[in-house]
């Protein structure tokens, strides 16, 4: 047997930070909230890879011209205003904490003559080395645990203002290395999810004299399997992939003819149980021993709350009522985000949000501010993140995303040519 110990550069800080964040008691006058945070696997899925959106507070479901289009919503690449476009971006994760985990993300996209548009998209998560050691502790090995994920998109029109897309996941996480774990032979977890999208964006609307554009959009992202990392046989034990509701709107504005503002908002829900509230046993003077209760079977007594070992549908229509403080706590569970974007003549942006997490939920709460600018066939944004409640995995971190304008390059060979 192996044990797993991390050395300065443990990798597994990174789910603590993001998932569980601190603990949190928050007293109200007629209540004392409890932290009841939902998990999953693979949430690497959830991490906003660009920087345009990671601007704006994590906004994206109903934002215009997006090459990264598929993370947030596919059915906007069916609007895409060029012909081809490419994305690198680069988000490092944890920086104050270790040099070696970031989060890359390459996407691109091409529109079809007649029939639609088709997008791809790469996103690989390194996550530091680890060091295996026996019981004795003597050095066994090294490991550099990674997950990652290819997704193949399409979009359609519908109508002139009506879209629907989607996408197909794999998703395959290695985090052990295939070493033998509490007696157990771990492998990487591996899974296959779908997303279903629409889109409706309605241009030359006129807001107080001004052109405008609204947009309204939804997104299920991640709609598949179970996943497990061991050979245990019990299907128990495998955990739910993090299955994500986002619906959000946008509203743009041309303020004249060089200048034009942007202000977006997204609604976010996981679609997978809530951790339920079990009964613990009680010693002869009535006190909890801290201890969950168990039927005659073996399995956890719940007090309030649904089992949370269920099937993929289930889970995901269960997830609006299943909540153990009901409906108050199934409410705590929506996350919310603000954008805004402003535009100088198309060539540079000034971006800030504002996202929102409950503090029974995980209490991310924080402000962003970004940047971008178009040169010729290249674009640059940037994006920065200020933590108000808790210290936050991308605080003191610079995130950029490079973009191609293929159109442009186009373009810009054709002026060539007429002048030679």
């Amino acid at each position: 047997m192996m044990d797993i110990r991390a050395n300065g550069k443990n990798s597994i800080l990174f789910a603590i930070a993001f998932l569980v964040g601190t603990g949190i008691k928050a007293q109200s006058k007629d209540e004392v909230l409890q932290l009841n945070t939902i998990t999953t696997a693979v949430p690497f899925l959830l991490i906003t890879p660009d920087s345009r959106a990671g601007g704006m507070g994590d906004v994206g479901c109903a934002s215009l011209n997006d090459v990264n289009a598929i993370h947030w919503n596919a059915s906007k690449l069916a609007f895409a205003n060029k012909k081809m476009g490419f994305g690198v971006s680069y988000t490092p994760w944890l920086r104050a904490l270790v040099p070696d985990i970031n989060l890359a993300y390459i996407t691109g996209f091409y529109k079809l003559k007649k029939s639609g548009t088709i997008g791809v998209a790469l996103r690989y998560f390194s996550l530091g080395d680890i060091t295996f050691t026996d019981a004795n502790g003597t050095t066994t090995g090294q490991f550099r645990p990674n997950e990652f994920s290819i997704d193949i998109a399409y979009a359609t029109k519908l109508s002139k203002t009506f879209s629907v897309g989607g996408a197909v996941r794999f998703i395959n996480s290695n985090l052990t290395g295939n070493a033998l774990v509490d007696n157990a032979q771990t492998k990487p977890g591996r899974a296959v999810g779908v997303d279903l999208s629409a889109l409706y964006k309605k241009e030359k609307i006129k807001l107080a004299d001004k052109k405008a554009i609204v947009a309204f959009g939804i997104n299920i992202s991640n709609i598949g399997n179970k996943m497990s990392y061991s050979d245990r046989g019990d299907k128990n034990s495998d955990d739910f992939i993090p299955i994500n509701l986002r619906i959000g709107g946008s509203l743009n504005v041309d303020l004249d003819d060089y200048n034009s503002i942007s202000i977006l908002a997204d609604i976010n829900k996981l679609l997978v149980p809530t951790p339920p509230t079990y009964k613990y046993k009680v010693d002869t003077n009535g006190l909890t021993t801290g201890e969950i209760a168990t039927d005659s079977d073996g399995n956890p007594i719940i007090a309030l709350g649904k089992d949370p070992n269920r099937g993929v549908a289930e889970g995901m229509f269960g997830s609006f009522s299943d909540a153990p403080g009901g409906g108050k706590e199934e409410l705590r569970e929506i996350n919310y985000s603000v954008g805004l974007e402003y535009w100088y003549n198309h060539l540079f942006a000034i971006r800030a949000g504002y996202f929102y997490e409950h503090p029974t939920k995980g209490n991310r709460q924080f402000f962003t501010i970004g940047a971008g600018v178009r040169y010729n066939v290249f674009g640059l944004d940037f994006a920065y993140l200020i933590p108000t409640q808790q210290r936050n995995p991308l605080e003191n971190t610079l995130r950029f995303t490079l973009t191609f304008d293929f159109d442009a390059f186009k373009d810009q060979n054709k002026e060539e040519a007429k002048t030679e």
